[in-house]
């Protein structure tokens, strides 16, 4: 099980700059909807966009710490 908030600094350790919000969907700590704003994101598809906050998950996916994860990325002025 992992936490909202080490969700959250798993993110801003790869993207200091992002806003992000996490909310645990079932109560069980891994399932989660996120919504991550970032100006790293400028000029960069969705499927790029959440490829990269993928990566910053990537461990803790690959140990399904983290099971389901729905995501909302934007950049600050979309």
């Amino acid at each position: 099980m992992i936490s909202p908030e080490q969700v959250k600094e798993m993110i801003v350790a790869q993207m200091p700059d992002a806003k992000v919000e996490v909310q645990d969907l079932t109560g069980g700590g891994d399932h989660y909807q996120v919504s991550v704003v970032s100006s790293m994101f400028a000029g960069k598809g969705l499927v790029q966009q959440h490829q990269m906050v993928y990566g910053a998950l990537q461990q803790a996916m690959s140990t399904e710490a983290i099971h389901a994860l729905a995501l909302k990325t934007s950049t600050p002025k979309s």
